[in-house]
């Protein structure tokens, strides 16, 4: 534990010397602190897998250092005094360090990997758990494929970040200050000369660092972008070929794919000046340990093996800033996804209340009192809305498209939020009671079919996780699909593609209606569930939504007034008000809007 402190002190020193850079670039302090600190919290699960990984990198570099030193030994003492007893002993002392040294290379590279893999794993599995918590508006406003693109690709670069970051800075610092202070007793002024070049290094870093990191960030965005593209040009691949728009998508693809290609190259331009700047500090390092190394043994101020060892501890000194060169760009690529990721886990979360209650023995009583809704563009969908719907009952939403009927429906299980107003289910307002046992008390048939990638089965009982399997085909039955499910060859275990795309779309809607049966809530809520089915296939279902209906209260949203005449209320809605209610005889006789729509 005290190592993981040191180490997790050592990283706040190395970012405290990245917010002086920030500085230059104007970017905020008190950000960048918080990321760090967010990132490092995803070590502790492995602190001991951690702890041990910095272990064995302080070992492996205790090596490299040992290495120079029995060099300089052997050429000035063991050879020329013709000690061969001693040259065997250091060549298998030599043999058990690189065995050694390998074997916690080996560690590193494996089990420092896995460390950064199960961090990613834990990273991705937090930002999903997230994602179910955000409100419905979160979906409206951002793309699926840019979404999919922080979570997958943008969290990739946290394994090598995870790995390499912590393990190369720890190598970088003890093999630099060990170079540094054994250099330093083979001759102070010629390491300090050497040394005077890092200014320069450090000056040349501050500048470039945050064209790259500003680089890396517009190439993550731009490949969201690209997936997004991607995953709606091929959802619609169908539509692209009934209307023969393929070179309208294609065009449309080839621009944000230019984009993408234009922001990478930029970023990879930024990234050859960092490093090929970089490249030259440390070979002109090089060049100078070289020719004043060579003078000085010359002129007599240092022995052959000494200037053999300084050649060596300043190569060896070259490759952790060759290390931290290319921490940096996994830096800027992990710390972008990880950004990205933060930005997703800072969206606020539907929120409950402090303590709320159970919704339980539910009998279906609903009170909507002066309920407002506006969508982000400001248009008001439901304005001061009032009704209320006893148990047991069906109430039937009918009105021109846009006057507010789904949006009420949405309101009722909270997949948005009230401007005003409130709802209550059996004198219970639905800020009180807990999300999910709101919604398990609520099914809903959209007309919109979702089926999720997969077997029947796997569609059916996700309406009750639990249900065993008699009761799913109990369900199945219900909903009138038994019978063609039985006529497949894997049955309930048959694949049915990417969205259902295998079947038909009444029996999508069957699957659909096979769901609610088995979740069994006390209120059902039925949004043009048969709109877009034909009239064969819509009587065949209406009749399976009819048995779903009883006993039960039944709020449904319907285009074909010829479903809803038996409701025992119809609601007229327009411009998000109540404009007429009543029965369809009452409405046919009052001869307002109903009248017009049924005519029609």
């Amino acid at each position: 534990m005290k190592i993981y402190n040191e180490i997790t002190y050592i990283l706040e020193i190395v970012w405290k010397i990245n917010q002086i850079w920030c500085k230059i670039g104007k970017y905020e302090k008190k950000g960048r602190n918080y990321m760090l600190k967010e990132f490092v919290q995803y070590y502790k699960p492995y602190k001991k897998l951690f702890i041990l990984d910095m272990i064995c990198a302080f070992s492996a570099s205790m090596c490299n250092l040992l290495y120079p030193i029995m060099t300089r030994n052997i050429m000035d003492d063991i050879i020329p005094n013709k000690k061969i007893d001693l040259l065997f002993i250091f060549a298998a002392i030599l043999i058990v360090i690189f065995i050694a040294k390998a074997g916690f290379n080996y560690f590193m590279q494996y089990w420092g990997h896995v460390v950064g893999v199960r961090m990613q794993a834990d990273m991705r599995s937090v930002v999903f758990r997230h994602l179910q918590k955000l409100p419905n508006k979160y979906f409206d406003e951002n793309k699926s494929g840019v979404t999919m693109s922080r979570i997958v690709n943008d969290l990739m670069d946290i394994t090598e970040l995870a790995h390499h970051g912590p393990e190369d800075l720890f190598i970088s610092l003890v093999t630099i200050l060990g170079s540094f202070v054994i250099l330093m007793g083979i001759d102070i002024p010629l390491t300090l000369i050497i040394f005077a070049v890092l200014p320069f290094a450090v000056w040349f870093v501050a500048r470039k660092k945050d064209k790259m990191g500003n680089a890396f960030m517009k190439a993550r965005v731009k490949v969201g972008e690209v997936n997004a593209t991607l995953e709606n040009s091929i959802a619609g691949m169908k539509v692209t070929k009934s209307f023969c728009t393929e070179d309208e998508e294609l065009e449309k693809f080839d621009k944000i794919n230019n984009i993408f290609k234009d922001a990478r190259e930029e970023s990879y331009k930024a990234m050859a000046e960092y490093f090929s700047g970089m490249n030259f500090f440390m070979d002109l390092l090089e060049w100078i340990a070289m020719i004043l190394g060579g003078y000085y043994t010359y002129v007599g101020r240092i022995t052959i093996g000494d200037f053999a060892a300084y050649i060596l501890y300043v190569k060896m000194f070259i490759e952790p800033m060759k290390k931290l060169v290319n921490f940096t760009e996994q830096y800027q690529n992990g710390m972008t996804g990880f950004k990205r990721f933060k930005e997703i886990m800072d969206e606020e979360i539907q929120e409950e209340a402090k303590n709320p209650k159970e919704l339980k023995n539910v009998k279906g009583n609903i009170e909507i009192e002066n309920a407002s809704f506006t969508y982000e563009d400001e248009n008001e969908v439901i304005s001061d809305l009032s009704l209320s719907i006893e148990a047991g009952k069906t109430i039937a939403l009918v009105g021109p498209s846009g006057g507010g009927k789904t949006t009420l429906c949405s309101l009722i299980p909270r997949f948005y939020e009230l401007d005003s107003g409130d709802i209550k289910i059996d004198g219970n307002s639905i800020k009180d009671v807990s999300l999910r046992s709101l919604r398990k008390n609520i099914g809903v048939v959209q007309q919109d079919v979702f089926l999720f990638t997969g077997t029947i089965r796997d569609n059916i009982i996700c309406g009750n996780p639990e249900a065993t399997e008699e009761e799913m085909i109990e369900a199945a039955k219900k909903a009138r699909i038994h019978d063609f499910v039985m006529t497949l060859p894997e049955k309930y275990d048959t694949y049915i593609g990417e969205r259902g795309v295998k079947l038909s779309g009444g029996q999508k809607q069957r699957i659909s209606i096979s769901r609610i049966f088995l979740k069994n809530p006390p209120i059902i809520i039925l949004d043009e569930a048969t709109s877009a089915l034909d009239n064969v296939t819509e009587r065949e279902i209406q009749a399976s939504l009819e048995e779903l209906s009883k006993d039960r209260t039944n709020i449904v949203v319907a285009h074909r007034l010829s479903t809803i005449k038996n409701a025992d209320e119809i609601i007229v809605i327009t411009e998000g008000k109540i404009s007429e209610r009543g029965t369809h005889d009452e409405l046919i006789k009052a001869g307002g809007i109903y009248a017009t729509l049924h005519s029609k």
